[in-house]
């Protein structure tokens, strides 16, 4: 299926691994002119020269969009892009008596204000051209609050919020604004906490993951981590213009963990 994204600049945010890094290269192989975003230079120019090397045009933003001094710097080197992936975000579990202050503004900041920052840049650009998309790369976890990490939870369901309210700005226009929530994904942080806590326990991954979608996400369908691929091919959809009929949507992508219709 062509997606009808050829030559449309796509900048995602987080994007040098995981699941951002599966956005931009789902994108790009569609056309896209994709913005691939890390905070350090190896990591951003690495990404870069793999993309550029399959899919030619490709560009990096090595910027830190966790702060507004690093927002400052990608709307200065990218005034303009046409579609808006805030993917960037970070987690740890961590017992709620044990959560500083510190740790819920740095939460809240990275994983809520980087998109709100950026989408206060982007948004009103788009709707100058009457086309654009914002997506919000949230999580399961939006809906049913981890209590291992209330912290992360509250930054997903707040990204939920902002969503929708943006899309409630877009009416009759070609601009749309949605959410994706993924649910448990084998990214870069979720493999690497996985191994960890194998090697801790003497155990295997397998059985990590086993044990995992049996006590602590029980009521997934799928009984996997899912590949940042897979959320990646949502991504590629509802970023295209093929998904116009969908606006200020919340589009789980979770193996059915959440046990909802709604």
């Amino acid at each position: 299926m062509d997606l009808q994204l050829a030559g449309k600049r796509a900048l995602i945010t987080g994007s040098t691994a995981g699941i951002g890094y599966a956005i931009a290269e789902a994108l790009a192989t569609e056309g896209a002119r994709v913005i691939v975003n890390g905070r350090t230079a190896p990591r951003v120019d690495a990404a870069v020269s793999k993309l550029r090397a399959a899919f030619g045009e490709v560009h990096g933003l090595t910027a830190d969009l966790g702060s507004p001094d690093g927002v400052r710097q990608a709307v200065s080197q990218f005034p303009e892009v046409e579609i808006l992936v805030n993917n960037l975000g970070i987690f740890e579990p961590k017992p709620f008596e044990e959560i500083p202050d510190e740790d819920w503004r740095r939460f809240f900041e990275v994983n809520v204000l980087s998109g709100v920052r950026l989408s206060r840049h982007y948004l009103p650009l788009m709707k100058e051209k009457n086309w654009g998309r914002i997506l919000f790369i949230s999580s399961e976890s939006g809906l049913q609050i981890p209590a291992e990490m209330i912290h992360y939870g509250m930054t997903k369901t707040a990204q939920l919020a902002v969503a929708r309210g943006l899309a409630e700005t877009t009416t009759a226009t070609g601009v749309t604004v949605n959410s994706v929530l993924p649910g448990p994904t084998a990214s870069e942080g979720v493999t690497e906490f996985v191994q960890n806590l194998a090697a801790s326990k003497n155990s295997t991954r397998a059985d990590i993951e086993r044990d995992f979608f049996e006590h602590i996400r029980p009521t997934s369908i799928l009984k996997r981590f899912e590949s940042p691929e897979e959320i990646a091919a949502v991504v590629a959809f509802l970023a295209s213009p093929l998904s116009s009929a969908i606006n200020g949507a919340a589009v789980r992508a979770d193996g059915g963990v959440v046990r909802s219709i709604g």
